[in-house]
């Protein structure tokens, strides 16, 4: 799975994190390689670093929001 250790650090590092809830980390592979306060910059960070290696950017939260997507389509009427 894409990003895989980058969600285990991300999880396994949560605790430390919540203290920065609402900015966001940068984590390339085990490493936490910064907190930011946006997204903006934590992407232009990470392609510095790392360029096209796989890196991950997410927001700090304490409690995840669950987010509901579905695939239902209405039939459409004839």
């Amino acid at each position: 799975m894409a990003l895989e250790k980058e969600l285990t650090t991300y999880h396994a590092k949560l605790p430390e994190l919540t203290a920065e809830e609402g900015k966001f980390v940068l984590i390339h592979g085990d490493d936490v390689a910064g907190i930011f306060t946006s997204y903006e910059d934590a992407i232009k960070i990470g392609y510095e670093k790392f360029g096209l290696e796989s890196f991950l950017v997410k927001q700090i939260q304490a409690v995840e929001r669950v987010q509901f997507v579905t695939r239902f389509i209405a039939p459409r009427c004839a």
